[in-house]
């Protein structure tokens, strides 16, 4: 066994853990990162960056056929073996070269095997060869490992080989059909995508689509799912699965009918990657999302932080990132001796994390939101006023598409006079997100909000017609 110090010890080399570290050693620490698989993570290789690359194409094909003299000259279908070479691009066919001189660069150390906590500030790493490596940090150590699929306890499952995220991202040979179980995010987004490769699709979701966000943005897809000639089950649970002697999967479903088709993708939910990272050496419970506080440091603990997916903040990269900056600045100013700033919105605390996380999900049509919704405005005991548009409505949407349809609701605040939560469902409107995103996090008034003129003819459009039915009596 070798030995090594360090300021701060991170296991987990995605973004986050990158992000934690790079922002320590600028503040003059120094770090190494502990990876068990590839450096940049689930998001770089098996999540946000392939998933992306999938949608792109049959969304920019889908945009085309909407637009006159654009739709005649498209003249063939989706290419999809050149879809999933551009993913292959992407994703660098799955090497991480790039990721790692980055880190070079960036002066943080890479060890690379399964990392644990063996002791108080003490990363014991077993290499791929089953050599160890003990480290140890003067400081800090941050446990950024994600999060990993749920496989749901259904009878059959996991013996019938299911497909999680990372199958579906990866995918080299497109199926004849695919049953997705569950209507989040994934399961919304691939079914999108493999209905658009030609697969014949089944969503099966016992509570709707998109559950969590504005109910018009689950019923939009769903719509959409079926007009691309999907199937969407809802308000079905899956009593058992089994995998057949010729390869297909046949899935039981509670009101006595079956699903059957070639492969299963489970999205059903995520699980923390924290089931062998030494948890119980600091008196936490393995497979636990660890509790953290506004410094995402864990709670009870003066030099263990949990930052990301993993502390089941908000289970979202850009999220992550973010805490991830906070994260490692504090560490520093720690280290150093120096004051945190943890009040509300102050530069030491994920304050965002509560009041204004944004998602888009990219589906057709895609679906943006941040802030509340009209539901959480509610049970939240806000006095709150509701406006919703038909973004076909706006000029600018006739630019965009000769059948734009679309939703835009905002939630105000009537107390404050301010924005506290948006969601918009269309074409293109994940571009309109971070000004909803910069209203909330700044609390910008409504009145001032009238100085704030959105150009025409686009789509932000809508912010002017939010404000005149805002102002009407």
């Amino acid at each position: 066994m070798t030995s090594s110090e360090y300021d701060l010890i991170v296991i987990g080399a995605g973004p986050v853990g990158e992000n934690v570290a790079d922002r320590a050693v600028q503040g003059g620490l120094t770090a190494v990162i502990v990876e068990s698989e590839l450096v940049g993570g689930e998001c770089s290789y098996w999540a946000c960056m392939p998933s992306k690359a999938l949608l792109r194409a049959p969304a920019a094909l889908r945009a085309a056929r909407e637009v006159a003299g654009a739709a005649q000259a498209v003249t063939g279908s989706l290419d999809v073996a050149a879809v999933l070479a551009r993913r292959d691009d992407i994703v660098h066919d799955w090497q991480d070269t790039s990721q790692v001189t980055w880190l070079e660069g960036a002066g943080i150390d890479l060890v690379r095997g399964h990392g644990r906590l063996t002791g108080e500030r003490e990363v014991t790493v077993t290499a791929p060869d089953g050599t160890t490596t003990a480290l140890r940090a003067r400081h800090a150590v941050a446990v950024c490992t994600g999060s990993a699929a749920l496989i749901p306890d259904i009878d059959g499952l996991v013996a019938a080989r299911p497909w999680t995220s990372r199958e579906a991202t990866g995918v080299r040979d497109v199926p004849d059909s695919l049953v997705v179980l569950g209507g989040g995010v994934v399961g919304c987004e691939m079914a999108t995508a493999f209905a658009a490769f030609g697969a014949e699709v089944t969503v099966v979701a016992r509570s709707g689509l998109l559950g969590g966000m504005e109910p018009f943005a689950g019923e939009a897809v769903a719509a959409a799912l079926r007009d691309a000639g999907a199937t969407v089950r809802t308000g079905a649970g899956v009593a058992g699965v089994t995998r057949q002697v010729d390869g297909s999967v046949v899935v039981a479903l509670d009101d006595g009918s079956e699903v059957q088709a070639a492969e299963i993708l489970v999205a059903t939910g995520r699980v923390p990657r924290t089931d062998d990272v030494g948890l119980e050496t600091v008196g936490l419970a393995p497979g636990s999302w660890p509790d953290v506080d506004d410094t995402l440091r864990v709670r009870g603990s003066e030099w263990l932080y949990a930052v990301g997916d993993v502390n089941h903040r908000a289970l979202l990269t850009h999220q992550g990132k973010y805490q991830a900056r906070i994260a490692g600045d504090v560490i520093a100013r720690r280290a150093a001796g120096q004051d945190v700033d943890t009040r509300p919105w102050g530069p030491h605390a994920a304050t965002a994390d509560h009041a204004a996380v944004p998602q888009v999900v990219f589906t057709d049509p895609e679906v943006a939101a941040v802030g509340l919704t009209e539901a959480s405005a509610r049970d939240g005991g806000l006095r709150i006023r509701v406006l919703d548009y038909d973004l076909s409505w706006v000029a600018g949407s006739s630019t965009h598409s000769d059948a734009y349809s679309g939703t835009a609701r905002a939630i105000v605040d009537e107390d404050r006079g301010v924005l506290v939560g948006a969601t918009f469902v269309g074409q293109d409107v994940a571009e309109l997100l971070h000004a909803a995103t910069i209203a909330i996090v700044g609390e910008v008034p409504m009145s001032r909000l009238w100085h704030a003129v959105p150009a025409y003819p686009t789509i932000s459009e809508v912010w002017l017609r939010w404000l005149e039915a805002y102002d009407a009596p």
